[in-house]
C-alpha cells in the first residue's frame, strides 16, 4: 500500500480551502483581512500555540499582533 504524500500545512489550511464540519457539511475557509471580523479573529488568535495551522490562517488573514492589515 502506497502512503499518501504529506501535504503542507500552507495548501492543507490555506485561504479557499475546504473541510467538513462537525456535522459532515462542506464549508470554505475565507477570510476577511483588514475588516472588523479580521480584526476579531487576530485578537483571538494572538495568544494561541503557534502550530502551523495556526500561523498559516493568521498570515491569510493579515495579522499584525492583534490587528489585521488588508
Amino acid at each position: 500500500m502506497a502512503k499518501k504524500p504529506k501535504v503542507p500545512a500552507s495548501k492543507k489550511f490555506a485561504d479557499g480551502t475546504t473541510y467538513k464540519d462537525s456535522e459532515g457539511k462542506t464549508r470554505r475557509r475565507v477570510s476577511s483581512p483588514g475588516t472588523k471580523r479580521g480584526d476579531a479573529y487576530c485578537a483571538r488568535t494572538v495568544s494561541q500555540k503557534r502550530t502551523p495551522t495556526v500561523k498559516v490562517r493568521r498570515k491569510a488573514w493579515g495579522c499584525k499582533g492583534q490587528k489585521s492589515v488588508g
